[in-house]
């Protein structure tokens, strides 16, 4: 739920206009290791009364479904958020 209100605050954030390239920066390369496979984390944890409590986060996106290159990903989404091209390369 709470990414779900994240990614709806970055999409009203991103139709206001161009943002700085330092945002544009965290923004696109996260995008970008997302294509470039599925990502998420794995937690297990022992409550007080002894219960065991597991977490399982897992991100699958429609650029890695699709195949597409996460360089092309990162170079369009910082164009789309910027009007400009990359101001540093990707670092996955």
């Amino acid at each position: 739920m709470i990414r779900v209100a994240v990614l709806l605050t970055l999409g009203l954030v991103t139709a206001c206009g161009p943002i700085s390239p330092e945002r544009a920066y965290q923004i696109c390369s996260e995008r970008a290791r997302n294509a470039a496979g599925p990502t998420g984390s794995v937690g297990i944890g022992v409550g007080s009364g002894g219960r065991v409590a597991t977490e399982i986060d897992l991100t699958i996106t429609s650029d890695f479904l699709r195949g597409r290159d996460p360089e092309l990903v990162y170079d369009e989404c910082f164009r789309q958020r910027t009007g400009a091209g990359p101001t540093r390369p990707l670092r996955l």
